[in-house]
């Protein structure tokens, strides 16, 4: 109860206050108000078009919000130059839903990338550095010398996880991390990213829309659902908390999508064409 209380004390790496975003006059966020204490993995889940990874790019700036303030390790990122954007953002990783590697270099190049960009390291540490977190993804040291295109996605996305870790960020976002992978190369995705939490403390968010990536990898799930969909006054966060709950949430919108239940859904969908 001690350290308990001690913890719930302490101010969140991440706090989102009062957050909204519109485009175009269109809401895509409303009134997100969410707290992630550092170490905690996040999963931010919810159908396409729910605002997940427009939230994830908010955490970091790339997104200003309309309405709101994101405040991490205690400074609020859009009263930050772009200058001091850049810096602080040399604490976070990123994996990208697509690898997002450069086509024209090789693994060992795009591996070395952030190194040569954000640091000071000599040849021999690049080289040492790259081969370890090679190793740490599971993949041989051939590879190096391929491009991205003669790796399967797969093997793409586990490229893309090593760069992420190669500048030991404190933060990694993940954007779709299994998307487009089959059954057995989502498991090895979800396996490494429980893996990276355990090899050193680091806050992760991961974007997704995959259930067995919800209920195994994260400490806390928390669910969006979209704008058009709820009335004016309700909450767009419809879940926060474990991932082992959400199986008995009440909440109707939270069992469908678990249950992957179309019917209500569909249903809204005829309508709409219909009307």
């Amino acid at each position: 109860m001690m350290i308990e209380s001690i913890l719930s004390q302490e101010q969140p790496l991440v706090e989102v206050r009062d957050l909204s975003i519109e485009f175009y006059g269109q809401t895509v966020l409303r009134d997100i108000n969410l707290s992630i204490p550092a170490g905690q993995t996040l999963v931010l889940l919810g159908e396409s078009g729910c605002g997940k990874t427009v939230l994830m790019k908010t955490l970091i700036g790339l997104i200003k919000p309309t309405r709101g303030r994101v405040i991490f390790d205690g400074l609020d990122l859009h009263t930050l130059s772009d200058q001091e954007l850049s810096r602080l953002r040399l604490r976070f990783g990123f994996v990208f839903q697509n690898a997002a590697l450069f086509d024209s270099m090789s693994i060992a190049q795009n591996l070395a990338f952030p190194m040569r960009q954000h640091g000071d390291f000599s040849t021999a540490q690049i080289q040492e550095l790259v081969s370890a977190r090679l190793a740490e993804v599971g993949l041989p040291k051939t590879v190096l010398r391929k491009k991205p295109a003669e790796l399967s996605g797969g093997m793409r996305k586990r490229v893309g996880l090593a760069r992420a870790l190669i500048m030991n960020p404190e933060v990694i976002l993940y954007d779709e991390p299994t998307t487009g992978l089959d059954p057995i190369m989502t498991d090895v995705i979800n396996q490494l990213i429980i893996r990276t939490r355990r090899r050193g403390p680091v806050t992760s968010v991961i974007v997704t829309h995959a259930m067995e990536t919800a209920r195994r990898v994260p400490d806390r799930v928390v669910m969006l659902y979209p704008i058009s969909r709820l009335d004016p006054h309700e909450p767009q966060i419809v879940y926060d908390g474990p991932p082992g709950e959400l199986d008995q949430c009440r909440d109707r919108r939270v069992r469908q999508f678990v249950n992957g239940e179309a019917g209500q859904r569909l249903m809204e969908l005829v309508g709409d064409n219909e009307g």
